[in-house]
């Protein structure tokens, strides 16, 4: 495919943009470590909102849109529309928890949550686990998104798009720090979603696809575009909205979805001005990536099974992709080749924000927990702010390089996706529960995450998975395994809290007082504190229900945006108002319930 003067001057002006941030904010960012990981810790809601959206604005993202779509219908987005659930209960329950723990990291919380050998080592090992492990696979997926572009569009070799790519990332990440990565992410924002919008509106309306109209009424769209699955078909119902919104969205450590607030959004939390604006980060990110955003990667989907109905002939019009990265994921990039001059260039542009503003934010993120969570814990303890900024950057380089080699031998953006969620599974009710119940100790977390790490690898790279869950011949059905992993791991850490011992009364007290987390799961703790004339309660009103009651309305705002959305591009006008009306009428009972909440936040 050959690109005009206008297309590489799009892309030329954008990375002259984003280098040009990076070396401006390096010298402040370079300042100490806190200025290079959490801005001072004075960023507004509407920036650090705007930089989650453009965090999980990622080039596997519509890959992976593109892959459920073709694969399972619109309806295969609940495997991650479900986590709206996590994210609304981290707006109104968690966010000002994590903004008074007033950690660098949320590695650190472990070390005023926990005590002793075991808390110590639970931080050191995740910030490896998490920041190393759990980053580089993540990264890797966003980084054969791009090889999957640039292979398709601009027929480059994976190991060009790798070095291309990832070069001007990891330069401008190690420079610019947290404050470079928020500041481009604003601009990211805006190119990201002009992109994706101007190619759904365009190819739509391309002559094979023939406009919207045309399109639903395709045989192949048409089976594809209902939002909800099919209910009379019981396993797909299961598959795709049971398991989803009953288990995974509480029980699966996913990066972005992450129960109680976690990884990268935790950082933006802990990088507010203060409480109210890490509530209204984590809230408007919700609005825009659950209820606005998917809708135009889901558009050029659609229109992808009109143009290229199945895997073969993508693999006709595409000869020089190898075999082991064909994939339903390929049709994204496939049909952007359709794209016209000017607009291309403004769409690879996007891509390219897309990709930037991701992996710029994991680079930063895993570099805080190698540096905060192990190198000064473990290796210097007495390191100075310049060697502390010196490690970040250097991590940064090295997390980029480990994700390069690992994105040339994978394959598909969903298989990584499912990975992820299985080992995450049966851990997040921990993160949701340690804030409220003072039971939950540091063997809690890592009887957990071994067993899930460890049943996760023992069924998909052994034959164990087939044994329990193949489709046919399986002893469990095949939408078995979050479930399964789930249970057993949840089994496996309940019988570790109660077998060992509670954390002691000092940190448990130490703890109440700074958090004052409220509620019945702390009453012992406070009654045997008063006892010992130790007052550790400010009588600060318990705001749990009515954050629980404002999450189901801001999930019920959302889902009902989202609806909305899909029903007016289908043009269902009737179902598009009615929904528009239970979004109004939902979003005006949240304003009141928000403003009674506020009077106990400080």
């Amino acid at each position: 495919m050959e690109l005009s003067t206008l297309d590489y001057s799009f892309i030329i002006i954008f990375f002259s943009l984003v280098l040009g941030i990076g070396i401006y904010v390096s010298k402040k960012s370079g300042k100490d470590s806190n200025e290079f990981f959490l801005s001072g810790r004075t960023m507004p809601w509407w920036l650090l909102g705007l930089s989650m959206v453009a965090t999980t604005f990622s080039t596997d993202t519509p890959n992976l849109v593109t892959d459920f779509v073709r694969d399972k219908g619109v309806s295969g987005n609940w495997g991650w529309w479900c986590f709206l659930l996590t994210g609304m209960l981290t707006v109104f329950v968690y966010a000002k928890l994590w903004r008074k723990s007033n950690v660098k990291t949320d590695l650190e919380f472990y070390e005023i949550r926990y005590g002793g050998k075991p808390a110590s080592f639970l931080r050191k090992f995740r910030a490896v686990y998490l920041g190393v492990v759990f980053n580089v696979i993540t990264m890797s997926a966003v980084t054969l998104a791009a090889i999957k572009i640039g292979g398709i569009m601009l027929g480059l070799e994976d190991w060009q798009t790798v070095i291309g790519a990832g070069l001007i990332t990891v330069v401008f990440s190690a420079l610019g720090g947290f404050k470079g990565v928020v500041y481009t992410d604003f601009l990211l924002f805006f190119v990201a979603m002009a992109g994706a919008i101007g190619a759904a509106y365009y190819l739509v309306n391309i002559p094979e696809v023939g406009g919207i109209e045309a399109m639903l009424a395709n045989d192949l769209v048409a089976s594809k575009m209902n939002i909800l699955p099919d209910f009379s078909d019981t396993k797909m119902v299961i598959t795709l909205l049971v398991i989803p919104l009953a288990v995974q969205w509480w029980s699966s450590w996913y990066p972005g979805g992450e129960p109680g607030g976690g990884g990268y959004i935790a950082q933006r939390m802990l990088a507010a001005k203060n409480e109210n604006h890490a509530i209204a980060a984590t809230f408007f990110f919700n609005i825009m990536h659950y209820a606005l955003r998917p809708w135009p990667w889901i558009l050029v989907a659609l229109a992808s099974l009109v143009v290229y109905p199945d895997i073969a002939s993508i693999s006709e019009a595409f000869p020089n992709v190898s075999a082991d990265k064909l994939g339903h994921d390929l049709a994204y990039s496939a049909m952007l080749t359709k794209l016209p001059s000017g607009l291309l260039g403004l769409v690879l542009a996007s891509l390219v924000a897309a990709y930037m503003s991701t992996i710029s934010t994991q680079l930063n993120w895993g570099s805080s927990y190698i540096v905060f969570d192990f190198y000064k814990q473990q290796v210097n303890p007495n390191a100075t702010e310049k060697q502390l900024v010196a490690v970040g950057r250097l991590s940064t380089v090295v997390l980029m390089v480990l994700s390069a080699f690992l994105a040339l031998a994978m394959q598909n953006a969903q298989q990584i996706f499912e990975l992820l969620l299985l080992f995450g599974s049966g851990t997040g009710l921990i993160f949701i529960l340690r804030w409220f119940w003072w039971r939950i100790n540091a063997w809690t977390e890592i009887s957990a995450m071994f067993a899930s790490g460890i049943l996760a690898i023992l069924l998909k790279a052994t034959s164990l998975g087939a044994f329990l869950f193949a489709a046919e011949t399986g002893i469990f059905p095949d939408w078995g395994e979050i479930p399964f992993v789930m249970i057993v791991t949840t089994t496996i850490w309940l019988i570790a809290t109660f077998t060992t011992k509670p954390e002691s009364s000092d940190v448990l007290r130490s703890f109440y007082q700074k958090i004052q987390p409220g509620g019945p799961g702390w009453k012992k703790v406070v009654d045997e504190a008063k006892e010992d004339s130790v007052e550790i309660d400010t009588g600060e009103k318990w705001s749990v229900p009515s954050g629980i009651t404002a999450m189901l309305l801001g999930v019920i705002l959302v889902y009902s945006m989202m609806f909305a959305t899909g029903y007016w591009i289908y043009g269902r006008t009737t179902s598009a108002i009615v929904l528009t009306a239970v979004a109004l009428v939902s979003g005006i009972l949240l304003m009141f319930t928000w403003n009674k909440m506020k009077e106990h936040i400080l």
